[in-house]
């Protein structure tokens, strides 16, 4: 597995695509949030910018990354010759989607560190990492179920884009309204009570005990998507 992963990781730093939607555009748009902090607090809250950047990384450094990832090692057929080797279905695919999820959360820790310093840390800093790793884990399984149909990396463009930018507008959507009206719908939206998770982390001003619920929807998200993946998902090219 940790040589799949090193493998993989050198194949990220050569592809220039894999490299700027990985690295430079989720680090550029979670930068234009935080140096813009004080206006987009004004219109929600800081756990609102924590979210987005949240979800910014996640949907576009991790989601999109691995998918396209996955798709590409299959289209060349590299998957298969994996398969052949003593390395089990499991380590392979961690192989590969380990160096993706460990650039995301490097990225994530510390532009939320830098909102922190140039604003105000978290209310509940444990309820973050709560949200953090629960939100990553979801991603990642929607990543193999959406790699299931995805037949190349340039298939992988469009096939990201609606749940890159669904989880995005959610976000967006229970950030800046709250969760007052419509909560159980935004709740069990993919992103809806992840969201919700990370304002209560930030913003403070609700019992840890009473956010910690929110967990259930996002780790249901992550039992669907791997049933998903385990149907949809093939190690060969589609004929």
């Amino acid at each position: 597995m940790l040589a799949i992963a090193r493998s993989e990781l050198a194949q990220i730093f050569r592809n220039r695509l894999v490299l700027v939607t990985s690295l430079v555009m989720p680090v550029a748009v979670s930068a234009f949030f935080i140096y813009r902090h004080e206006v987009f607090a004004s219109l929600a809250s800081l756990g609102y910018i924590a979210a987005i950047v949240l979800f910014t990384i996640c949907a576009f450094g991790l989601y999109a990354t691995a998918v396209t990832t996955l798709a590409g090692r299959r289209q060349n057929l590299f998957l298969k010759r994996l398969r052949s080797t003593a390395a089990g279905d499991a380590g392979i695919l961690t192989g590969l989607i380990l160096p993706v999820t460990a650039i995301a959360l490097i990225q994530i820790a510390a532009i939320l560190s830098v909102l922190a310093v140039v604003a105000e840390p978290p209310a509940h800093p444990a309820l973050l990492v709560a949200a953090v790793v629960a939100t990553v884990v979801m991603m990642t399984a929607l990543a193999l179920a959406t790699a299931g149909l995805t037949n190349s990396p340039e298939h992988a463009q469009v096939t990201t884009l609606p749940a890159s930018l669904g989880v995005i507008a959610v976000c967006s959507w229970v950030g800046i309204s709250g969760t007052e009206s419509l909560t159980l719908l935004k709740r069990l939206l993919p992103g809806g009570a992840a969201t919700e998770l990370v304002l209560d982390a930030w913003n403070g001003g609700v019992p840890v005990t009473d956010s910690l619920i929110l967990l259930a929807p996002t780790l249901s998200w992550v039992v669907v998507a791997i049933a998903l993946a385990s149907r949809l998902f093939r190690w060969e090219p589609r004929r």
